[in-house]
């Protein structure tokens, strides 16, 4: 019987895993795999300004519009299950139990990669946090003295999506990413996040701005693959290749 391809976005807000990798998600959804997206937070707080300048509007109510929106996201990139912690944002704090409940996802997903933020953000500490919590959370799933008889993890790579002020987050692509085939899954996915409407455009450059350097690195102007929207990620761990 053939093992289940699954992968693992931790996301530190509820919109963070459309702008960022939504392109992958549906891409590797496409290709059969069975995709867990994990929101830490809805970014109620800190990412829903547009929802707060409504006269008389409250968190519940707030942290609802937000939840919708990443689950109609999520349904046009085809993710197999979407986990909502509820954590809160602006600050992002992670507990000892929150902390093992994230482990006990990546043990029960298995994931063959792992997604998440820069390691460095000074815009949006929230994401740098989670990225450490990611790695904390990884290492601990690899141990086989926690929890044990449980199936630990291996060593899925954990890819870095790009941030949004990249040049400040020292955040440096080794891998991009065609997602010209699933594009208007990812276009209706960032149009399902009404609550940050001005960033719709501004992703759409950046997956045509990463498509310029897919062709660029694909073989440039000699016989490199066309391309019109990609994503790019930073690699965390070494790949152990047969050939490259």
């Amino acid at each position: 019987m053939t093992e289940k391809k699954t992968a693992l976005v931790i996301s530190a807000h509820a919109a963070d895993f459309v702008w960022r990798c939504g392109g992958a998600i549906a891409l590797h959804a496409a290709k059969g795999y069975d995709v867990t997206v994990v929101c830490l937070s809805f970014g109620e707080r800190g990412e829903s300004a547009k929802l707060w300048k409504q006269p008389g509007m409250e968190l519940n109510t707030v942290k609802n519009a937000r939840r919708n929106e990443a689950e109609h996201a999520a349904k046009h990139l085809g993710v197999h299950d979407l986990i909502c912690m509820d954590l809160g944002d602006y600050p992002l704090i992670l507990n000892e139990e929150n902390k093992f409940k994230l482990i006990d996802i990546i043990r029960k997903v298995q994931p063959k990669f792992m997604l998440s933020h820069s390691q460095y953000d000074p815009y949006n500490t929230d994401h740098m946090y989670t990225t450490q919590v990611t790695l904390e959370c990884r290492m601990i799933a690899q141990a086989w003295g926690h929890n044990p008889g449980e199936k630990v993890l291996g060593s899925p790579q954990l890819y870095l999506f790009e941030p949004h002020q990249t040049e400040q987050m020292g955040w440096k692509p080794d891998t991009f990413l065609d997602i010209t085939p699933v594009w208007e899954k990812k276009r209706a996915a960032i149009e399902a996040m009404q609550g940050q409407e001005h960033l719709w455009e501004y992703y759409t450059r950046v997956a045509q701005n990463r498509a310029n350097h897919f062709k660029r690195n694909s073989g440039g102007q000699s016989g490199g693959r066309d391309c019109q929207f990609a994503e790019g990620f930073q690699s965390i761990f070494p790949r152990t290749v047969d050939e490259l």
